[in-house]
């Protein structure tokens, strides 16, 4: 009971920390000038995602010989997986939730030209790091890691310049920490920002202490809380995070959040993975990866196509992680 408590407690923990951190971001995006894609996709998307990307350099850093190269190299493909299955799986859901406050439901307020860009980058660059693992020499896989820090750079630029700002019609709530204050002070905001951003981390550990406890009462074995539900638990903030701007109607910036963090994580954190290790993907790696480029590849093909986006085609992302699951439990992956 003690464990369970503890579970709700830390999720609550997160849900401030996110809501939070949305309202500083959106002000930062604002005091800066940056797109609505720029908030979304690069200040949400990397300061969200820390909390997972800290597991894999301190996997391959610290974990020691082979073992570590595995933990490491699995936290790199497990990643950009979660978020393109599960994370787009939750935010599909949000939106059929919020349908009645949607006047052109099913249609997604969304800027299709930053979803398209993100998921184009992101279908290329981490399409291009799975095939390093079958390069010969060491020295191609470090040329692609170059390439891939060279290709999130690309997008950063082109994320940052395009689109409109916060500025332009947009509303937003009070900041957390200057409820009074129409024009907060850039410093104050950054207080907020990191502050919320340490609350995300601090939950998303009380979240993971109470699943492991959990897990030994039940006796869950640990690959299943490696592959499965450890996972979940790191990509908390990112799914709350969305949710919140879901409900706002702001979907630029919710699935920017996913999308955002989906590139910065199938370039920037496997040119590390490829520096650091041999870079030699196993079954499940493989596995894992083909079916996150086929997930995302369904969203991108019809933004592509159609020019707007149901929910309807996120929540398929759920079955594509029902699939690893199932391959998991009956065995075929080891």
């Amino acid at each position: 009971m003690l464990d369970v408590a503890l579970l709700l407690i830390s999720l609550g923990v997160i849900l401030i920390g996110a809501e939070g951190f949305t309202n500083g971001v959106e002000w930062l995006g604002r005091k800066l000038h940056l797109t609505e894609g720029a908030v979304g996709s690069i200040l949400a998307a990397v300061g969200t995602a820390l909390p997972e990307t800290m597991i894999p350099i301190i996997a391959i850093i610290f974990g020691g010989g082979h073992a570590g190269e595995e933990i490491g190299i699995g936290a790199i493909l497990g990643a950009p997986f979660m978020l393109s299955t599960l994370a787009f799986f939750i935010t599909g859901v949000a939106v059929i939730a919020y349908r009645k406050r949607r006047p052109a439901y099913p249609k997604m307020n969304l800027d299709t030209g930053t979803m398209g860009r993100d998921l184009g980058f992101f279908l290329a660059v981490y399409t291009v790091a799975v095939l390093a693992s079958f390069l010969g020499a060491h020295i191609w896989k470090q040329l692609v890691a170059v390439g891939l820090v060279i290709a999130y750079a690309i997008y950063a630029y082109l994320t940052v310049t395009n689109g409109h700002t916060l500025e332009e019609g947009d509303e937003l709530n009070a900041l957390y920490l200057a409820r009074r204050a129409s024009d907060p002070g850039l410093g104050l905001i950054l207080v907020q920002v990191v502050l919320a951003l340490g609350i995300i981390v601090g939950g998303a550990r009380l979240f993971v202490n109470g699943v492991e406890d959990l897990a030994r009462v039940l006796g869950i074995p640990a690959f299943v809380l490696a592959l499965i539900i450890a996972p979940i638990a790191t990509e908390l903030p990112e799914k709350f995070n969305s949710i919140i701007w879901v409900g706002r109607g702001k979907d630029t910036l919710a699935l920017g959040n996913i999308t955002g963090a989906m590139v910065f994580q199938s370039s920037m954190i496997p040119a590390l993975g490829i520096t650091m290790t041999s870079w030699e993907l196993t079954q499940g790696a493989l596995i894992s990866a083909i079916l996150a480029i086929i997930s995302a590849g369904l969203v991108f093909i019809q933004i592509s196509r159609h020019r707007y986006l149901t929910p309807y085609t996120l929540v398929s992302g759920g079955a594509f992680y029902g699939i690893f699951v199932i391959l998991i439990f009956s065995g075929f992956i080891r």
